[in-house]
């Protein structure tokens, strides 16, 4: 079992930048991606980017590429999220995730633990 603990969300205005960070503890050698989701009220949860945690290969979400970069801490048993060049749109509640196919990181329904969510927010 693993759990996820987040933080680092918050108010920015548009341009800005944030870090999120995603803790693991437990069997978090079992652990083979991990992801980071975000989530409008009323919309499906949108996949954002994620990590091979052993091999440290990321892939994005197009209207992330270039701004947010995803990286590991494999001493802390943590994954970042950093955010820059913030934008309005960026607006949602972002989850992180831990799951055992880097097939399937983009679909949500294979990640088996989930954070709590932290909630960003970018004025204009």
């Amino acid at each position: 079992q693993v759990q996820l603990v987040e933080s680092g969300g918050g108010l920015v205005q548009a341009g800005g930048s944030l870090r999120l960070s995603c803790a693991a503890s437990g069997r978090a050698f079992s652990v083979f991606v991990m992801g980071w989701f975000r989530q409008a009220p009323g919309k499906e949860r949108e996949f954002v980017a994620a990590i091979n945690w052993s091999a440290g290969d990321t892939d994005y979400v197009d209207s992330v590429k270039g701004r947010f970069t995803i990286s590991r801490d494999n001493a802390k048993n943590t994954v970042y999220l950093q955010m820059n060049s913030l934008k309005p749109e960026d607006t949602d509640v972002y989850y992180c995730a831990a799951g055992i196919s880097w097939r399937y990181r983009r679909l949500e329904n294979q990640y088996g633990t989930w954070g709590q969510g932290t909630q960003v927010t970018i004025s204009s």
